[in-house]
């Protein structure tokens, strides 16, 4: 049983005369048992909590930043009108709606009520109970109890690189268009024949045409489109570290969700893997309308685990889940500790047989300390902030002479700088 504030202001009210004018047992007793009396009445005449049923309908999936609109069916089977407040129990991360509801169901009869939510983070956030509190008709007190009624709505990653996607998907477009003589030989698709030009390889020459012509013939080839594209994301410590609003592992989704994007869209075939000491993550063997879709939900529960990242087993992890030439696009940071302790012994293992490109998230905050000037204080941090600059540097020239492709970028401009760097080695022949 619970009473309400009416229940207590009536029992004050009822008190103050009796302790002013007749202060004894006999005058508590006069105003109290009606008002008990009255209680009991109430919250026999309430509507039962346990014979209510909660269905749940409404979205189950949202981007992070948009909103989820989850409707909560009540069923009154019982033979009285129920009065109640309602307590919807999502996380408070959720950011639900209202918050509590109050509703009248008739008899018999059904209601349906709307909450939205708000995520303001990723992942899985699900609803643990409901609460609900029926009122007698006097509301006096009420009855309470909780119904669980689970439901899980999933909070995806909010891709807000995909606004450069239709730029990169031009340059890709104006890239088929020009490059079907740069590669030749085995597993390329044939493209066409012209006349031989000094300098031509002898092998690329069709002779079989060359008998029908007065000139030699050449083939020419398209580049291969069904290249493998291994996304590897290191869920170490290293990512759960804050880059102005947003961790640096939530930065490298949207990166690897743009190249996700755009190499599908270039025939190229796209698996991902997350990885720190254990496999956290993995997409693979996605169809090209497919992939996309299946990258963001398994992005979507991801956490950042502090731990330091095993590389080794990084290595190997991406290595039996790559057996022929791909490309592997690694995105971790580029701090000197774990790369030269890590990273460095494991890289030849995986330049011996794949493109190697690393992407790593800078700190703005870093480039602003650099410029300070004017104070004691600001030309201290740009020294600290030169130096930090200088050490990254020297961390990406060491990846750098071992054959890896670097891209060190802010947050905001990660995703569409790997986009480039992914163009240009295909536009390089590289893949």
């Amino acid at each position: 049983m619970a009473l309400t504030g009416r229940t207590a202001l009536l029992a004050a009210l009822g008190s103050l005369p009796v302790g002013i004018l007749a202060p004894s047992w006999a005058g508590m007793l006069a105003v109290n048992a009606p008002l008990s009396l009255a209680i009991l009445c109430d919250y026999a005449l309430a509507a039962p909590v346990r014979t209510l049923q909660f269905t749940r309908s409404g979205d189950t999936s949202v981007r992070l930043g948009d909103g989820a609109d989850v409707q909560l069916t009540v069923t009154n089977r019982s033979r009285r009108r129920l009065r109640a407040q309602l307590r919807d129990a999502w996380p408070p991360s959720s950011t639900q709606t209202p918050a509590r509801q109050q509703l009248t169901v008739p008899a018999g009869e059904r209601r349906r009520f709307a909450t939205t939510l708000r995520p303001s983070r990723r992942g899985d956030h699900r609803a643990e109970r409901v609460t609900v509190r029926s009122f007698g008709p006097l509301g006096l007190a009420a009855r309470q109890g909780n119904h669980e009624v689970p439901w899980t709505v999933r909070v995806l990653p909010p891709f807000a690189s995909r606004k450069h996607l239709p730029s990169r998907l031009a340059r890709l477009r104006e890239l088929d268009g020009r490059t079907s003589v740069l590669t030749r030989g085995e597993g390329t698709e044939f493209d066409s024949l012209r006349e031989y030009v000094p300098g031509d390889d002898v092998r690329s020459i069709d002779w079989r045409a060359t008998a029908r012509r007065t000139t030699v013939a050449v083939r020419t080839w398209r580049p291969e489109r069904d290249r493998h594209i291994l996304v590897v994301l290191d869920t170490g410590r290293t990512a759960a570290g804050r880059v102005g609003d947003i961790p640096r592992l939530d930065a490298s989704m949207d990166a690897a969700l743009l190249l996700t994007a755009l190499a599908s869209r270039a025939g190229d075939r796209v698996d991902l893997l997350a990885y720190d000491r254990r496999l956290r993550a993995r997409v693979q063997g996605r169809s090209a309308s497919d992939v996309l879709p299946a990258v963001v939900d398994a992005l979507a529960p991801l956490e950042a685990e502090l731990v330091e990242t095993d590389a080794r087993g990084l290595a190997a992890t991406a290595l039996a889940r790559a057996p022929r030439r791909s490309m592997i696009v690694l995105l971790t940071g580029l701090e000197a500790a774990p790369v030269e302790e890590g990273l460095l012994p494991v890289l030849p293992q995986l330049t011996q047989r794949h493109t190697v490109l690393v992407a790593s998230v800078a700190d703005p905050h870093i480039a602003r300390m650099a410029a300070a000037r004017g104070t004691l204080d600001g030309v201290y941090e740009a020294a600290a902030a030169t130096q930090a600059q200088s050490q990254r540097l020297r961390t990406a020239e060491q990846l750098q002479r071992h054959g890896v492709t670097v891209v060190d970028a802010t947050p905001d401009n990660l995703a569409p700088a790997l986009a480039d760097a992914y163009l240009a080695l295909k536009a390089a022949g590289r893949l």
